[in-house]
């Protein structure tokens, strides 16, 4: 298993550099990879924030991205989380984002990871979330953008944005209705819904889910009947199942991109600044 570095630093109007594959730096092991055969498997390893999502780990999908985009070889793309503590992707790293003050710095914020996410939606292979822990906010909204999504059976799922006074931010919205239906949607983001595993299978968020004791196991045999997979045929099902659709109809990337701008009004607010400040507080204290 090989780390992806980063600093974890941050600069202000930031401008994400193009580094070389596997590197963003030196520092702490955001991202781990191990290659084998035809699958790549990448680990957020961020223990110490529940596997949160910051500029450092946006760096660090992005080179990993890029290098799937150029691998003919690869038929099976995993994002999960590292075994350290029991989560996929808890959301956003509240208290790095909170240094975010401009609605313009929130939005490109937003549009940087809806086009990471876009950019794992097209790789010609297949794309899939073992969620092995907690999935909660943006944590939801990557593993959307996955083609099949499998959890461990004590995975949860959390629709928490509301709690911070913020409408999903990483095309959420657009996923998750084509997930579940708008009503469906409604309700769990208005109600703030906590999801089981079984729950987040009835309601159509995951594909599938084994018990805990047996998942990698269970877990390693699908991956290995997926890479069985043609690439030409494995192309030819996601062009067909997953295209966006033709004019008048509005694409799901679409949709997403215009759910930043919003996102970005919410964030400056003076109620989202106060419900984080309030939770940083609690979480110091």
């Amino acid at each position: 298993m090989h780390p992806v570095h980063s600093s974890g630093t941050r600069r202000r109007q930031r401008r994400f550099p193009r580094l070389d594959p596997g590197t963003s730096g030196g520092g702490l092991m955001v991202l781990l990879t191990d290659r084998s055969d035809h699958v790549w498997t990448l680990r957020v390893n961020r223990p110490e924030t529940r596997n949160a999502v910051n500029f450092a780990l946006m760096d660090a999908l992005e080179e990993q991205i890029s290098a799937a985009e150029q691998d003919e070889s690869l038929r099976v793309f995993v994002l999960t989380g590292s075994d350290a503590n029991n989560a996929f992707i808890s959301g956003g790293d509240l208290r790095e984002f909170h240094q975010i003050k401009r609605s313009d710095e929130a939005r490109e914020m937003s549009l940087r990871m809806i086009r990471l996410l876009d950019r794992i939606r097209a790789l010609p292979c297949w794309t899939l979330a073992a969620v092995n822990g907690a999935a909660y906010g943006g944590g939801w909204e990557i593993m959307l953008a996955f083609d099949l999504r499998i959890a461990s059976e004590d995975a949860i799922f959390g629709f928490t944005q509301g709690k911070f006074y913020l409408p999903p931010g990483w095309g959420g919205l657009a996923s998750l209705q084509s997930a579940v239906g708008a009503q469906r949607a409604a309700f769990l983001l208005a109600s703030q819904a906590i999801l089981s595993a079984p729950q987040a299978h009835q309601a159509g968020l995951i594909h599938d889910y084994y018990p805990t004791s047996d998942y990698a196991q269970q877990f390693a045999r699908l991956t290995e009947r997926l890479a069985l997979n043609d690439r030409t045929y494995i192309r030819y099902i996601k062009e067909q199942l997953f295209a966006n659709p033709s004019p008048p109809q509005t694409s799901a990337s679409t949709k997403a991109k215009s759910e930043a701008e919003p996102f970005s009004r919410f964030w400056e607010s003076e109620e989202h600044m106060r419900r984080v400040e309030d939770f940083l507080k609690k979480r110091s204290g």
